[in-house]
């Protein structure tokens, strides 16, 4: 069983991180419902953050899981959506279960996928991006050099940490 008492991070916002589970894809929870996913897109040691307007925080790409869709599906869909880059379903690997709490809201569960890009791929260019009504940047951040504009998300990066070169479903 997780300890859920101390958080594994907090950050902006009053978002904590309450456990991560490398739990099985499918995995279902009494507890709290899986109601997000978030994308941690890797390219050699730097990992895709884009800028949220509303929040103002630096963030993994990903957002809430619409009815009749996976978490897989939401993934693919809010990575597209917020930075412009298209991938196929098969081509996440799925790396856990984020377990968060929000200063107002109950506790929900984050699927949580990764997806490598050798550095010689056609990605997502920070110069190129097109700001739209939810993302106004994105970056390829190094995880120590300071991000303009906006607030890193701790949790997000602490996230990003914890699933780099983990195990695939592990």
């Amino acid at each position: 069983m997780t300890d859920t008492t101390r958080p594994l991070a907090s950050g902006p916002l009053g978002i904590r991180l309450l456990a991560f589970d490398r739990l099985p894809e499918g995995s279902e929870f009494a507890d709290a419902r899986v109601g997000y996913c978030l994308v941690a897109v890797e390219r050699g040691d730097r990992v895709l953050l884009v800028l949220d307007r509303g929040r103002g925080c630096w963030e993994l790409p990903g957002g809430g899981i619409e009815p009749g869709e996976t978490p897989r599906q939401a993934a693919v869909r809010e990575l597209r959506e917020e930075a412009g880059l298209s991938l196929a379903p098969e081509e996440l690997r799925f790396a856990g279960f984020a377990l968060t709490a929000f200063a107002d809201k109950p506790e929900l569960r984050g699927a949580v996928f990764r997806a490598e890009f050798p550095e010689t791929a056609e990605v997502a260019d920070p110069a190129g991006f097109t700001p739209n009504e939810e993302i106004s940047a994105i970056s390829w951040w190094d995880g120590a050099a300071p991000l303009p504009g906006g607030t890193l998300q701790t949790v997000d990066a602490v996230l990003a940490e914890l699933v780099r070169g983990g195990p695939e479903g592990a």
